[in-house]
Protein backbone atom coordinates (compact mmCIF):
# COMPACT_ATOMS: atom_id res chain seq x y z
CA UNK A 1 0.00 0.00 0.00
CA UNK A 2 1.38 3.42 -1.03
CA UNK A 3 0.72 6.09 1.57
CA UNK A 4 0.23 9.71 0.49
CA UNK A 5 -0.01 13.15 2.09
CA UNK A 6 -1.75 15.84 0.03
CA UNK A 7 -0.59 19.43 0.68
CA UNK A 8 -2.51 22.27 -1.00
CA UNK A 9 -3.99 25.46 0.38
CA UNK A 10 -7.19 25.07 -1.65
CA UNK A 11 -9.60 22.78 0.18
CA UNK A 12 -11.43 21.67 -2.97
CA UNK A 13 -8.21 20.63 -4.69
CA UNK A 14 -7.02 18.76 -1.60
CA UNK A 15 -10.33 16.93 -1.30
CA UNK A 16 -10.45 16.12 -5.00
CA UNK A 17 -6.93 14.69 -5.09
CA UNK A 18 -7.54 12.75 -1.87
CA UNK A 19 -10.78 11.24 -3.18
CA UNK A 20 -9.19 10.24 -6.48
CA UNK A 21 -6.20 8.59 -4.83
CA UNK A 22 -8.21 6.91 -2.08
CA UNK A 23 -10.30 5.18 -4.74
CA UNK A 24 -7.21 3.26 -5.89
CA UNK A 25 -6.75 -0.20 -4.37
CA UNK A 26 -3.02 0.30 -3.78
CA UNK A 27 -3.02 3.90 -2.49
CA UNK A 28 -4.00 5.26 0.93
CA UNK A 29 -4.25 8.98 1.70
CA UNK A 30 -3.04 9.25 5.29
CA UNK A 31 -3.28 13.02 5.69
CA UNK A 32 -3.90 16.45 4.23
CA UNK A 33 -2.16 19.78 4.80
CA UNK A 34 -3.35 23.32 4.10
CA UNK A 35 0.09 24.96 4.21
CA UNK A 36 3.79 24.19 4.24
CA UNK A 37 4.15 23.96 8.01
CA UNK A 38 1.34 21.41 8.18
CA UNK A 39 2.99 19.49 5.35
CA UNK A 40 6.32 19.31 7.20
CA UNK A 41 4.60 18.21 10.41
CA UNK A 42 2.48 15.67 8.55
CA UNK A 43 5.49 14.19 6.77
CA UNK A 44 7.29 13.89 10.10
CA UNK A 45 4.41 12.31 12.00
CA UNK A 46 2.79 10.18 9.29
CA UNK A 47 5.89 9.22 7.29
CA UNK A 48 4.04 8.85 3.98
CA UNK A 49 5.69 7.31 0.95
CA UNK A 50 4.79 10.36 -1.17
CA UNK A 51 3.87 13.98 -0.49
CA UNK A 52 1.99 15.87 -3.20
CA UNK A 53 3.22 19.42 -2.54
CA UNK A 54 1.66 22.61 -3.85
CA UNK A 55 4.25 25.31 -4.56
CA UNK A 56 2.43 28.43 -3.39
CA UNK A 57 1.01 28.04 0.12
CA UNK A 58 0.68 30.34 3.15
CA UNK A 59 3.01 30.40 6.16
CA UNK A 60 5.59 28.22 4.40
CA UNK A 61 5.78 27.65 0.65
CA UNK A 62 6.16 24.24 -0.93
CA UNK A 63 9.79 24.84 -1.81
CA UNK A 64 10.95 25.40 1.75
CA UNK A 65 8.63 22.67 3.01
CA UNK A 66 10.26 20.25 0.58
CA UNK A 67 13.73 21.23 1.77
CA UNK A 68 12.77 20.70 5.40
CA UNK A 69 11.21 17.31 4.73
CA UNK A 70 14.19 16.03 2.72
CA UNK A 71 16.68 17.44 5.25
CA UNK A 72 15.39 15.01 7.88
CA UNK A 73 16.82 12.10 5.89
CA UNK A 74 13.37 10.60 5.39
CA UNK A 75 12.55 8.13 2.63
CA UNK A 76 9.43 10.17 1.81
CA UNK A 77 9.37 11.37 -1.81
CA UNK A 78 7.99 14.79 -2.76
CA UNK A 79 6.15 15.59 -5.98
CA UNK A 80 5.68 19.29 -6.64
CA UNK A 81 2.24 20.40 -7.85
CA UNK A 82 2.37 23.46 -10.08
CA UNK A 83 -0.07 25.47 -12.17
CA UNK A 84 2.36 25.79 -15.08
CA UNK A 85 4.53 23.13 -16.71
CA UNK A 86 7.64 25.29 -16.22
CA UNK A 87 7.79 27.27 -13.02
CA UNK A 88 10.75 29.11 -11.54
CA UNK A 89 10.17 27.33 -8.24
CA UNK A 90 10.46 23.87 -9.75
CA UNK A 91 14.19 23.79 -10.48
CA UNK A 92 14.91 24.96 -6.94
CA UNK A 93 12.57 22.28 -5.62
CA UNK A 94 14.47 19.61 -7.54
CA UNK A 95 17.70 20.92 -6.07
CA UNK A 96 16.02 20.70 -2.67
CA UNK A 97 15.32 17.01 -3.16
CA UNK A 98 11.92 16.81 -4.87
CA UNK A 99 11.49 13.74 -7.06
CA UNK A 100 9.62 15.55 -9.79
CA UNK A 101 6.63 17.68 -10.55
CA UNK A 102 3.12 17.43 -11.94
CA UNK A 103 0.90 20.06 -13.52
CA UNK A 104 -2.28 20.49 -11.46
CA UNK A 105 -4.62 20.18 -14.42
CA UNK A 106 -3.07 16.92 -15.60
CA UNK A 107 -5.57 14.10 -16.29
CA UNK A 108 -6.58 12.11 -13.19
CA UNK A 109 -4.81 9.00 -14.45
CA UNK A 110 -1.56 10.99 -14.63
CA UNK A 111 -1.84 11.90 -10.94
CA UNK A 112 -2.36 8.28 -9.98
CA UNK A 113 0.51 7.15 -12.21
CA UNK A 114 2.75 9.86 -10.74
CA UNK A 115 2.26 8.58 -7.21
CA UNK A 116 3.05 5.04 -8.26
CA UNK A 117 6.12 6.02 -10.29
CA UNK A 118 7.66 8.11 -7.52
CA UNK A 119 6.82 5.59 -4.81
CA UNK A 120 8.62 3.01 -6.94
CA UNK A 121 11.82 5.02 -6.81
CA UNK A 122 11.74 6.72 -10.20
CA UNK A 123 11.78 10.44 -10.95
CA UNK A 124 8.69 12.08 -12.41
CA UNK A 125 10.44 13.90 -15.24
CA UNK A 126 9.71 13.18 -18.87
CA UNK A 127 12.68 13.61 -21.24
CA UNK A 128 11.25 16.70 -22.94
CA UNK A 129 10.31 18.37 -19.66
CA UNK A 130 13.65 17.45 -18.10
CA UNK A 131 15.66 19.17 -20.82
CA UNK A 132 13.37 22.22 -21.10
CA UNK A 133 13.20 22.72 -17.35
CA UNK A 134 16.88 22.29 -16.59
CA UNK A 135 17.98 24.35 -19.56
CA UNK A 136 15.58 27.12 -18.58
CA UNK A 137 17.08 27.54 -15.13
CA UNK A 138 20.63 26.29 -15.60
CA UNK A 139 21.47 28.54 -18.54
CA UNK A 140 24.04 31.10 -17.48
CA UNK A 141 24.74 29.42 -14.17
CA UNK A 142 28.36 28.97 -13.17
CA UNK A 143 29.73 25.47 -12.78
CA UNK A 144 29.72 24.42 -9.15
CA UNK A 145 33.29 23.27 -8.46
CA UNK A 146 32.20 21.16 -5.51
CA UNK A 147 29.70 19.31 -7.67
CA UNK A 148 32.33 18.84 -10.39
CA UNK A 149 34.75 17.29 -7.90
CA UNK A 150 32.10 14.82 -6.76
CA UNK A 151 32.25 13.26 -10.21
CA UNK A 152 35.80 12.08 -9.51
CA UNK A 153 34.25 9.17 -7.65
CA UNK A 154 32.76 7.83 -10.90
CA UNK A 155 34.35 5.60 -13.50
CA UNK A 156 34.33 6.67 -17.15
CA UNK A 157 31.41 4.34 -17.87
CA UNK A 158 29.43 5.67 -14.90
CA UNK A 159 29.94 9.22 -16.16
CA UNK A 160 28.62 8.12 -19.53
CA UNK A 161 25.54 6.60 -17.91
CA UNK A 162 24.99 9.78 -15.89
CA UNK A 163 25.08 11.81 -19.11
CA UNK A 164 22.34 9.61 -20.51
CA UNK A 165 20.26 9.96 -17.34
CA UNK A 166 20.56 13.74 -17.72
CA UNK A 167 19.10 13.38 -21.20
CA UNK A 168 16.01 11.77 -19.69
CA UNK A 169 16.72 8.24 -20.92
CA UNK A 170 15.33 5.19 -19.13
CA UNK A 171 17.54 2.24 -18.24
CA UNK A 172 16.30 0.37 -21.31
CA UNK A 173 17.08 3.33 -23.56
CA UNK A 174 20.53 3.76 -22.03
CA UNK A 175 21.19 0.07 -22.63
CA UNK A 176 20.35 0.52 -26.31
CA UNK A 177 22.38 3.72 -26.61
CA UNK A 178 25.51 2.25 -25.00
CA UNK A 179 25.05 -1.34 -26.21
CA UNK A 180 24.84 -2.77 -22.71
CA UNK A 181 22.53 -5.23 -20.98
CA UNK A 182 19.73 -3.48 -19.10
CA UNK A 183 20.76 -5.20 -15.86
CA UNK A 184 24.28 -3.81 -16.35
CA UNK A 185 22.86 -0.31 -16.73
CA UNK A 186 20.75 -0.81 -13.60
CA UNK A 187 23.90 -1.75 -11.69
CA UNK A 188 25.72 1.32 -12.98
CA UNK A 189 22.81 3.57 -11.96
CA UNK A 190 22.78 2.06 -8.48
CA UNK A 191 26.50 2.66 -8.04
CA UNK A 192 26.17 6.25 -9.30
CA UNK A 193 23.45 6.97 -6.77
CA UNK A 194 25.43 5.35 -3.96
CA UNK A 195 28.72 7.11 -4.77
CA UNK A 196 27.11 10.53 -5.19
CA UNK A 197 24.51 10.12 -2.39
CA UNK A 198 21.60 10.73 -4.75
CA UNK A 199 17.99 9.88 -3.97
CA UNK A 200 16.77 9.43 -7.52
CA UNK A 201 17.11 10.43 -11.18
CA UNK A 202 15.84 13.95 -10.57
CA UNK A 203 18.82 14.72 -8.35
CA UNK A 204 21.10 13.01 -10.87
CA UNK A 205 19.89 15.33 -13.63
CA UNK A 206 20.48 18.44 -11.54
CA UNK A 207 23.97 17.29 -10.54
CA UNK A 208 24.90 16.50 -14.14
CA UNK A 209 24.12 20.08 -15.15
CA UNK A 210 25.55 21.83 -12.11
CA UNK A 211 28.82 19.90 -12.35
CA UNK A 212 29.24 20.76 -16.01
CA UNK A 213 29.10 17.12 -17.09
CA UNK A 214 26.19 18.15 -19.31
CA UNK A 215 25.66 21.68 -20.59
CA UNK A 216 22.34 23.31 -21.53
CA UNK A 217 21.54 22.75 -25.19
CA UNK A 218 23.87 19.79 -25.63
CA UNK A 219 22.46 16.44 -26.81
CA UNK A 220 22.93 13.33 -24.70
CA UNK A 221 26.24 11.59 -25.29
CA UNK A 222 25.96 9.11 -28.11
CA UNK A 223 23.92 11.50 -30.23
CA UNK A 224 21.36 9.02 -31.57
CA UNK A 225 18.44 10.23 -29.45
CA UNK A 226 16.23 13.02 -30.75
CA UNK A 227 12.88 14.59 -30.02
CA UNK A 228 13.72 16.11 -26.63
Amino acid sequence: MITVLVADDQAMIRAGFAALLSAQPDIQVVGQAADGLEAVAGARDLRPDVVLMDVRMPRLDGLEATRRIIATGTTTKVVILTTFDVDDYVYAALRGGASGFLVKDAPPEDLVAAVRVVAGGEALLSPSVTRRLIEEFATGSRIDERERLRLNALTAREREVLRQIAGGLSNAEIAGELTLAEETVKSHVGRIFAKLCLRDRAQAVVLAYESGLVTPGSPPAGGRRSGS
